[in-house]
């Protein structure tokens, strides 16, 4: 998508979603045969549910409908959350994944894996698993140390307290 048609969308669509209190991750627009795929990733503390989803839907296709930033092409229009496999990049990213166990790629080389005990504006704090009983240590990442980070999916995750409310 060229950077006049993402810019144009993303002007129209980040009301529409910050009316929700939701973020606007990403828009993509994708060629898919005759048609386009325009896939729109919104996100939240607390995550998104499908409800939300599918009124975003309706009120995304309205206005784009009522306005001209598609063109003549048809399109079909994806309302998403982000998935489990979506790059750690903004400190939001790495506070919605608090209590998760992320793989961090450091700039300087080499990785850690931890799991987010704490983040604020400067970086992150992760507590690391011991290797071979040793207890977990605590490591503290600047945002700068950071080349790329990702949500380890956990297939026997404890779930905390807060998430049990939920």
């Amino acid at each position: 998508m060229s950077t006049t048609q993402n810019e144009r969308l993303r002007d129209l669509l980040e009301p529409l979603v910050k009316e929700r209190d939701l973020d606007l991750e990403e828009i993509e627009l994708t060629p898919a045969g005759r048609r386009r795929v325009l896939r729109v990733v919104v996100d939240a503390d607390g995550g998104v549910g499908l409800d939300t989803c599918a009124d975003l839907s309706r009120r995304i296709a309205g206005e784009l409908d009522a306005s001209d930033a598609m063109g003549d092409r048809p399109y079909v229009l994806e309302v998403t959350s982000p998935g489990t496999d979506r790059p750690l990049t903004l400190p939001r990213h790495y506070r919605r994944a608090a209590d998760r166990l992320v793989k961090v790629q450091l700039r300087e080389g080499g990785e850690v894996v931890g799991r987010i005990t704490a983040v604020d504006d400067a970086g992150l704090d992760l507590e690391v698993p011991g290797v071979k009983g040793r207890k977990p240590t605590a490591r503290r990442l600047e945002f700068g140390e950071i080349a790329t980070a990702r949500v380890e999916i956990e297939f026997n995750r404890k779930v905390t307290k807060d998430e049990e409310g939920s």
